[in-house]
């Protein structure tokens, strides 16, 4: 193995004042909403607001004063940028990251703050990777990978030897992956304490690295997605090599999923994850009887979500779970009638967001015309009411709203 034990152990004494020792909690409402004995280690507390500042602190600091004088660079979008300049600083290191053109201006901004010098390149990170080896032939400085360095690993595994000395018994570990390094330090530190704990990776439908390296499939990637901190074309060699002996499976997520993830932790956990940081509870809201009966835990590996997203996925959640609703109310067009529907949606408990009244643009009735209402309710079933009190007032009402599915948690 290119990384031990030893040296996870070595990586924690090294931390130790760097960094938060994050808590490790129960999470008993977030786990009955899943159905599930469920812990998390809250990685999304940290400074940078990822477990990405462990793995470079450690391996920042292991750099000879030459390497140091030269200074280091990396490629990232958000999470390693962060860590990677945060620590740079710290340690009087000159860093400098090379991001995507379209890196969200606020991860921009933050990893400047940090102290780190951007370059935007490209429009992927393998386009940045050109500009990375550019700026190295050019300037001499030192790569900080993300993920497939034995020094990171030891470092992100430190995650994982607190979660295990704190957490106490348990049954499955379960780890988002996007090159892997996260996985395979927590996986060593697991393993050590507990040989039988079944260790379970999740990935992105869309970024199924890791679980083609697993099973000899060809790569195959694309599209968007909401957990961009594990959108990664190639794993790690190390990193698949530890995988391949310590992970015992890959459960892969579809964008519901985890945007199911991300509300679960803020409505019931008031957890703030982004979309990589929530996959681990994606694959058990995609899976829930594989974990049935298990005292699971998993990592909230992130929190570094951009606000109007994060906006954006509670808004959903409210729609999907049948508390915000917009109906379609056929209406005839005369004076009076809009406040008769208002009052009727009032004494029915339910709150007014906005009205769109159609008169031009919709194929009615001359002498009719749309309403289009959104409206807080309770749930589901209050939601049918209002539309049973509409409808036996002579007003027919149909949901145009994505309303609670049947079955499915959170």
């Amino acid at each position: 193995m290119p990384v031990t034990f030893e040296d996870i152990e070595k990586a924690q004494e090294q931390l130790s004042g760097k960094i938060l020792r994050t808590p490790t909690i129960p999470a008993p409402a977030l786990g009955q909403a899943l159905g599930i004995d469920l812990t998390l280690k809250l990685e999304n507390l940290q400074l940078t607001g990822s477990f990405k500042s462990r793995g470079a602190y450690v391996k920042l600091s292991s750099l000879n004063a030459e390497e140091r004088a030269r200074g280091v660079i990396a490629m990232s979008a958000g999470n390693h940028a962060q860590g990677v300049a945060y620590h740079a600083t710290a340690l009087g290191i000159h860093s400098t990251i090379v991001m995507p053109a379209a890196t969200p201006f606020t991860k921009v901004e933050k990893t400047r703050n940090y102290g780190a010098q951007i370059v935007q390149f490209g429009a992927t990170l393998a386009e940045s990777r050109e500009k990375v080896e550019e700026l190295i032939a050019e300037h001499g400085y030192v790569l900080i990978h993300p993920y497939d360095d034995p020094r990171i690993i030891a470092g992100q595994g430190t995650a994982g030897l607190e979660l295990m000395q704190d957490a106490g018994a348990l049954d499955t570990l379960v780890v988002p992956i996007g090159g892997g390094g996260l996985i395979s330090g927590m996986a060593i530190a697991a393993k050590k304490f507990n040989p039988a704990i079944e260790v379970i990776g999740v990935q992105s439908e869309q970024f199924p690295s890791m679980y083609a390296a697993m099973h000899g499939q060809p790569p195959h990637f694309g599209g968007e997605t909401l957990a961009e901190g594990i959108a990664v074309k190639a794993p790690g060699a190390m990193t698949t090599e530890i995988c391949r002996s310590l992970v015992d499976d890959i459960i892969l997520v579809n964008e519901i999923e985890i945007e199911r993830a991300v509300n679960g932790c803020a409505e019931h956990q008031n957890l703030v994850a982004e979309g990589a940081g929530a996959a681990g509870i994606a694959a058990m809201i995609k899976a829930p009887e594989r974990f049935a009966g298990k005292r699971v835990a998993s990592v909230i590996c992130g929190g570094n979500i951009d606000q109007r997203m994060l906006a954006t996925v509670l808004l959903r959640g409210l729609t999907r779970h049948g508390r915000l609703a917009r109906l379609r109310i056929d209406i005839t067009d005369q004076p009076g009638t809009l406040a008769r529907v208002a009052g009727l949606i009032g004494r029915s408990g339910a709150n007014i967001v906005e009205v769109h009244h159609q008169r031009m643009f919709q194929d009615v009735p001359i002498k009719q015309a749309e309403l289009e209402v959104l409206i807080e309710t309770r749930n589901p079933d209050h939601v049918l009411e209002i539309i049973a009190a509409l409808d036996a007032a002579g007003l027919k009402t149909s949901v145009m709203s994505n309303m609670a599915m049947e079955g499915r948690p959170l």
